[in-house]
């Protein structure tokens, strides 16, 4: 197939040197034998022409898909930028360009084959951003060993769920985080590590759990980080070079378990081809391959695919330099970060920017090196949005993304090229070489374009499983390798695609299915409110009632009449919040998404 131009000029279009090259023959042009159904949507640009008429479409690209572990894709940046600054970890004073990282990260993967450790074997890194976590990130990658992120929030019985589930034979973590006393958590699990010699736990309720490496300080049974750094020798990394010839781009690498908002936590389990590919087309969305020294404000969390892929493999991938504001997320240390380290970039959820947006001395920060960012992770109300893209003084360039865990994750994205409105009312177009689909949940047909359904993803970027758990795997994963999200949306005849919400969340009130992100949406245009987020409650007539809880903007005074009389002809009678309650915050998972589960108490009739 001739590639195509995404945008060009008229002078280039009427130039006989480039119509000479065919490189504006169009690719919506119909050809004998190929109907409109079959046509692929070019994405090496944003779209510029209507060619969908139903809700399938197939990210076409001019560029390869890599065929690279995640050491490779380092290798090949500590060769290109062996001096560029790869990370700052601001917080604990950490810095390390890419030749001292690749130099760490052989260190600490020839000390875990040292302490045993084995090509598949289970590493649980469990603790805030660090400059360990992307170390080990990269140390198990080259190794062979699978890193499984562990929630820094979790508890006891959900750690040792997740230990357990996955059979890990080492788990890293600081002494303590916060309030939560990971040391003293794992010693509860494991009463044996007392009495045991470091590096030979045996444990009845872990039974595979070997090693415990403290980062921080010394404690009964465990090693420290530095006896890792210092247990490999040479015949070790001489086993560390043999072994990259064993590794395959197709291994699993990565096990990131999800919230488990509707039952356990499933462990998605991701592969070196997985994250590798996500990041590349990410960053190229973005332009990281033409921008002369991306630097990325890394607020959110590593344990989340946001950071450990947006942020660690995108770093090793493109060659940007990232930074980390603070250990937890921090707005005030945000901001500074971006001033002093002169970030052109930031990650962050919804909540993130409020948080940043809202900060009383916000004026006084110099953010004039940005140049965009991504807010991701959680839903993202379209008035939100706009204030981030409204506020020069923040960033010029806000971009949507949509994705899953389970697609490693980013499946749709937005493009710097597109205007405000898609910008802020869609998620973007689909990204390189996926497949994705909106079908009726009841019937799974592709609807038409415009049509709400559930969206469904297929391509490189699916997980390989639910580790150890086929049932759920099957639950998800379609015969023909279609990952059904259980997310609702649409997507309009150029290709770009709307969310209206989780089909779990959607609100069945006396018949109606209510989706509460449209009304969400409604909400935030009002002046007094700063963030809506709408619930259904139960009730005895209607099924579901429709509860909004509201966070009114600083200083305004509201009332649930007010905010009702606000909605009435200008949304549908049956769309209008029954309930309305007046909130300070929001419960978060550590990602920055709102638990809208335990949001509102059953408010009484």
């Amino acid at each position: 197939m001739i590639p195509t131009v995404a945008f060009c000029t008229p002078t280039m279009r009427n130039c006989a040197f480039f119509r000479g090259l065919k490189l504006f023959q169009r690719p919506w042009t119909r050809q004998p034998g190929l109907t409109t159904s079959t046509r692929g949507l070019h994405v090496d640009g944003p779209p510029i022409i209507p060619t969908l008429t139903t809700s399938y479409v197939h990210g076409t690209s001019s560029t390869s898909l890599l065929h690279m572990t995640v050491a490779e894709s380092l290798q090949r940046s500590v060769e290109r930028w062996p001096d560029r600054e790869a990370m700052a970890f601001l917080q604990d004073g950490v810095r390390k360009t890419f030749a001292q990282f690749q130099q760490d990260v052989d260190q600490a993967a020839a000390g875990l084959l040292a302490l045993g450790m084995k090509k598949g074997d289970r590493l649980g890194m469990w603790g805030p951003n660090t400059y360990e976590w992307v170390l080990f990130q990269f140390a198990t990658a080259k190794a062979g060993i699978i890193l499984v992120a562990v929630n820094p929030a979790y508890q006891v019985q959900e750690v040792e769920f997740a230990l357990q589930k996955v059979g890990c034979k080492a788990v890293v973590c600081p002494t303590q985080f916060k309030t939560l006393n990971y040391c003293d958590m794992l010693r509860k699990i494991c009463p044996e590590i007392e009495t045991s010699s470091p590096g030979d736990i045996k444990s009845s309720r872990l039974p595979e759990l070997r090693s415990v490496i403290v980062l921080d300080s010394r404690q009964p049974g465990m090693l420290h980080f530095e006896d890792v750094m210092q247990a490999g020798g040479s015949q070790h990394m001489q086993q560390l070079q043999d072994l990259q010839k064993k590794i395959s781009f197709d291994d699993p690498i990565n096990i990131q378990f999800t919230s488990g908002t509707t039952g356990a936590p499933k462990g998605a389990t991701l592969s070196h081809h997985n994250i590798i590919n996500n990041s590349y087309f990410i960053g190229r969305r973005l332009g990281y391959h033409w921008r002369p020294h991306t630097r990325v404000c890394v607020p959110v969390p590593l344990y989340h695919c946001f950071g450990s892929v947006g942020g660690g493999i995108s770093m090793a991938v493109h060659g940007i330099s990232t930074v980390f504001p603070s250990r937890g997320y921090d707005g005030k240390a945000n901001l500074a970060a971006i001033e002093s380290e002169r970030c052109t970039f930031i990650y962050g959820t919804p909540t993130m920017y409020v948080d940043m947006l809202n900060q009383p001395d916000l004026t006084k920060y110099d953010l004039s090196s940005v140049e965009g960012g991504i807010m991701a992770g959680s839903p993202c109300p379209q008035e939100l949005v706009k204030k981030p893209i409204n506020s020069k003084d923040l960033y010029k360039g806000c971009l949507l993304g949509y994705g899953t865990t389970e697609n490693s994750p980013v499946t749709f994205l937005a493009s710097p090229l597109d205007n405000v409105e898609r910008k802020t009312e869609t998620v973007g177009y689909i990204t390189d070489h996926l497949e994705a689909k909106i079908v009726d949940p009841t019937t799974g047909m592709v609807v038409p374009v415009g049509t709400s359904g559930e969206i469904m993803i297929r391509g490189y970027c699916v997980m390989l499983e639910y580790w150890n758990d086929r049932a759920k795997t099957d639950e998800c994963i379609t015969k023909d390798r279609w990952y059904k999200t259980g997310d609702i949306g649409s997507m309009d005849t150029y290709g770009y695609c709307r969310i209206d919400g989780r089909i779990k969340d959607m609100i069945i009130r006396g018949g109606e299915n209510i989706y509460p992100a449209e009304i969400e949406q409604f909400l935030h245009r009002h002046p007094k409110v700063k963030e809506a987020q709408v619930v259904g409650v139960k009730d005895e007539r209607m099924g579901e009632e429709i509860c909004a809880c509201i966070k009114l903007v600083d200083g305004a005074d509201c009332t649930a009449e007010e905010i009702k009389a606000y909605c009435k002809g200008q949304i549908s009678h049956f769309k209008i919040p029954r309930y309305v309650l007046f909130v300070t915050s929001y419960p978060l998972t550590i990602t920055g998404k709102v638990i809208s589960s335990v949001l509102a108490p059953l408010p009484s009739s």
